[in-house]
């Protein structure tokens, strides 16, 4: 059992330590499925040392992921060049979080014009402080990390588009130039709506000069805030939050029009084909047009992905195969593969596997701005902080996205 053994490892020996758990795993599969070819079934004892070496493959996956995260976290040691209103403002911040005391906070946001600032809206946090938690996001919500991520002031960002193209033709050099018909422009709107955290400290966490009150709220709310809006961008009804990629209306390829996403059915409701399964993997990169495909990617739960870690080509190869290096994704077909636990799992009729160009499909908006209100007197002797950002979300490119269904039709 020794390849399914897990171990505290560090991060230069985790590469190895997929790769070696990896290669138990084709071995044991490789095993089951001769078993299957010679008696039409597998050994019980096989698939049950599958089940344990595919479990060991995800962990090993999540140190690696946890590592990453870990490395990417600046030290907490070393001071930067700030300007004097950021040095003044994390002052003022500091003391506002430490005794309540908001006449410093109140003061500078009077001098920024700053419209939401007191006691209503709570205060802006420092900009350093907003951006490390939009940084270790990035690192939480899976979505983040590959869509396009844009910044706004306003509480709705509206982006144009032309459904049918722009208008163009040929024309020689002295012909007459024709009047071309009238362009149809329409719009999409990103609305951002608002997401809150609510951590709990005591005073006397509050009086320790040591403690980083701003590297504290950053660890507090980030994986919340990171799971929450993971989750609605993929399956948010855009209700009081971002409208998710499985959302929108759903066609099938021939059918497809703008407004609504593509997809491709396995052939069988809840699985893949007896035969070939992995035919309409390939399928499903390929009715991407080359422009998306060139950086597209899959999307897939830890599950259905250990469903098409099985998946051979005719040359008997592995179509997925391990991260080469650290935080690198997995791959699957030589496409990266994005690990959302949101994504549905393998069922009748779901839509478990997407494969898309992100960063083309599925915008972000953030408003700027990241609000902390204190409150001292709901749960005495703990002080709650009321933490708020607004966030908002959903597909800007539906011709970039294709879904795979796993039923008949």
């Amino acid at each position: 059992m020794t390849a399914i053994e897990t171990k505290s490892i560090g991060s230069e020996n985790v590469i190895d330590e997929m790769h070696r758990v990896f290669g138990a795993f084709r071995e044991t599969n490789d095993e089951r499925l001769t078993q299957i070819e010679r008696r039409l079934t597998s050994d019980v004892v096989t698939e049950e040392k599958l089940t344990r070496i595919d479990a060991a493959l995800d962990d090993t996956r999540k140190r690696m992921d946890r590592m990453l995260v870990e490395k990417s976290r600046p030290p907490l040691a070393g001071e930067t060049r700030e300007e004097p209103m950021s040095r003044e403002h994390k002052a003022a911040f500091r003391s506002y979080m430490r005794t309540g005391e908001a006449a410093g906070l109140k003061t500078i946001e009077e001098k920024a014009l700053s419209s939401g600032s007191g006691p209503d809206g709570g205060y802006l946090v420092p900009v350093p402080a907003e951006r490390e938690i939009l940084r270790r996001m990035a690192n939480i919500s899976p979505i983040r990390a590959i869509a396009s991520v844009r910044e706004i002031s306003t509480a709705t960002f509206k982006k144009a588009f032309c459904p049918v193209g722009p208008a163009s033709g040929w024309v020689g050099e002295a012909d007459a130039r024709p009047q071309t018909a009238s362009q149809q422009i329409a719009d999409l709107s990103f609305p951002a709506m608002e997401l809150y955290a609510m951590p709990a400290a005591t005073q006397t966490l509050l009086d320790d000069a040591v403690v980083d009150i701003e590297q504290w709220i950053a660890e507090e709310v980030d994986v919340v805030f990171g799971e929450q809006e993971g989750a609605a961008f993929i399956n948010g009804n855009g209700v009081a939050k971002p409208t998710g990629l499985l959302a929108y209306p759903k066609s099938t390829v021939a059918a497809w029009g703008w407004g609504k996403t593509a997809y491709l059915p396995t052939g069988v409701a809840g699985g893949f084909a007896a035969t070939n399964p992995s035919d309409v993997l390939i399928d499903l990169v390929y009715t991407l047009r080359s422009a998306y495909r060139q950086n597209a990617k899959f999307l897939m739960n830890r599950k259905t992905q250990a469903l098409i870690r099985k998946f051979k080509a005719t040359t008997g190869e592995y179509l997925w195969a391990p991260p080469a290096t650290l935080g690198a994704p997995a791959t699957l077909m030589n496409f990266p593969v994005v690990e959302a636990e949101d994504m549905p799992d393998v069922a009748a009729d779901s839509f478990s596997i997407a494969c898309a160009d992100f960063n083309r499909c599925y915008l972000i908006v953030d408003r700027v701005g990241i609000r902390v209100l204190r409150d001292p007197y709901s749960t005495k002797p703990y002080v709650l902080f009321y933490t708020t950002k607004r966030v908002g979300g959903g597909i800007q490119d539906f011709d970039a996205i294709k879904l795979l269904k796993f039923g008949v039709a």
